[in-house]
C-alpha cells in the first residue's frame, strides 16, 4: 500500500518549493494585477494557496485533478508524439484554467478555483520530474541512494536536492534568487506553455542519463543539481507572473505577450 508521504511526492515540488515560486511570482505582479488576484483570493496571498493543490487532488471533489499535476513523455518518444493522457495533463489543466482567469464570463467561484490551479501548476511545470516516464511514474520508481538513505528520483528533485542545498526560508530563497536584469527577464517570459514544458522535458531527460537505477548521490549531485532547482524556480515564478500580468493588466508590456498560452 502506497503510504502517505509517497503519494504527496509523486504530486509536485515539496512545500519550500511550491512557496518560493509563488512568492517570487508575488514580487513581480504589477500593482493592477495585484489587486485583482488578491481580491479573488480573498486578501490571502498566493503563497498561501501555492500547496492547497497537493491536498485537495487526494480529495473526492478535486479527484480529477490528479493527473494534471505532470505531463509524462517517455523515453522513445518527444513531447508532441507521447500518446494523450488519460485525465488531462498539466499543459491542458494549465491552458484550461488561465483561459476561465481570463473570461469575464466565468463566475467568481470559478475563478477563484482556476487561480489556486494556476498558481500551483504552474510550479510543477518547472519541476523536472513532472515531464518525467510514465514507465517509472516520473521517477517514482527509479530507486537511488540520497546520502546513504533509500529514496526515489523523483521525491529527491521535490524536496531534498532543494533542502540540502539551502535552508532558507521562501522570502530567503526570493531575496537570493530573484536577481535576474531586466532584459533577462523578458527573454526568460517569452513563449508559451508548449515551450516551457518542452524545456522542462530537455532537463528531465538529462536527469535520466546521468542518474540510472541505484545510483548513489550526495555532495556532488547536490553541487551539480542545485543551479538547476534555482533556475527552476525563479523561471516558474517569473513566468507565473507574466501570466497574470497579462490577464489583468492591459498597460503591461514586460514582454511580446501571446495571444493565447
Amino acid at each position: 500500500m502506497m503510504s502517505m508521504t509517497t503519494a504527496l511526492s509523486a504530486m509536485a515540488w515539496g512545500q519550500k518549493g511550491h512557496d518560493v515560486t509563488a512568492y517570487i511570482a508575488e514580487q513581480h505582479l504589477t500593482p493592477t494585477t495585484a489587486k485583482a488576484v488578491e481580491g479573488l483570493l480573498d486578501g490571502m496571498s498566493p503563497v498561501y494557496w501555492a500547496n492547497w493543490l497537493d491536498n485537495a487532488s487526494h480529495t473526492d471533489e478535486y479527484a480529477y485533478s490528479k493527473t494534471w499535476h505532470y505531463k509524462n513523455v517517455d523515453a522513445d518518444k518527444t513531447y508532441w508524439t507521447q500518446p494523450e493522457q488519460k485525465g488531462g495533463d498539466i499543459v491542458q489543466a494549465l491552458r484550461m484554467n488561465i483561459a476561465i482567469l481570463a473570461d469575464s464570463t466565468k463566475s467568481r467561484d470559478e475563478q477563484n478555483l482556476a487561480m489556486k490551479m494556476v498558481i500551483h501548476l504552474m510550479g510543477d511545470l518547472h519541476q523536472p520530474m513532472h515531464m518525467g516516464r510514465s514507465t517509472d511514474r516520473g521517477g517514482n520508481n527509479v530507486h537511488v541512494r540520497y546520502f546513504g538513505r533509500d529514496a526515489n528520483l523523483h521525491g529527491i528533485w521535490d524536496t531534498n536536492l532543494l533542502e540540502s542545498a539551502h535552508k532558507w526560508g521562501y522570502s530567503e530563497w526570493q531575496q537570493q534568487l530573484d536577481r535576474l536584469p531586466e532584459e533577462t527577464e523578458v527573454v526568460t517570459v517569452g513563449g508559451n506553455l508548449d515551450d516551457w514544458a518542452q524545456k522542462t522535458v530537455g532537463i528531465a531527460k538529462t536527469i535520466y542519463e546521468r542518474t540510472p537505477e541505484h545510483s548513489s548521490l550526495s555532495y556532488d549531485e547536490v553541487a551539480e543539481w542545485a543551479p538547476i532547482i534555482e533556475a527552476q524556480l525563479l523561471i516558474g515564478g517569473l513566468r507565473l507572473a507574466h501570466v497574470l500580468n497579462s490577464i489583468y493588466d492591459p498597460e503591461y508590456q514586460h514582454a511580446k505577450t501571446p495571444t493565447e498560452f
